[in-house]
């Protein structure tokens, strides 16, 4: 099964324990897919986020050095705020987070992962 969520605004958390209580980063995205593995497992993909908050500089995953990361983003499709909360844990980027320059120097990131848990619906 395939979730798609059109404009989230996705906040980036280090995985790390005890949990960070900040974002390192926020972004709006254009779109946001997720589908579940054969193997309980989430695959994704997050086409045209610009960072609103902090720097996506580090998301791209290095041979052996791989950071895990918690994504969290709000249902727009849901009424109550309190049932509208998304995540997905143990996120791990390929290392083929990309991005094109604008003319004024502006990033704009296209990314796939993986991740291990997730809270969709």
């Amino acid at each position: 099964m395939n979730y798609i969520w059109k404009k989230p605004v996705l906040t980036f958390y280090r995985e790390k324990y005890p949990p960070e209580k900040e974002p390192f980063a926020v972004a709006k995205s254009a779109k946001l897919e997720i589908s579940k593995t054969q193997e309980n497992k989430f695959k994704g993909i997050i086409e045209d986020f610009f960072p609103l908050m902090g720097n996506l500089d580090c998301l791209s995953s290095v041979e052996g050095l791989t950071e895990k990361y918690v994504l969290c983003w709000f249902d727009d499709t849901v009424d109550d705020i309190n049932l509208a909360f998304r995540r997905v844990t143990s996120v791990t980027f390929s290392s083929k987070v990309s991005y094109i320059l604008d003319e004024k120097g502006k990033k704009t990131y296209s990314a796939t992962f993986e991740a291990l848990a997730g809270k969709l619906k």
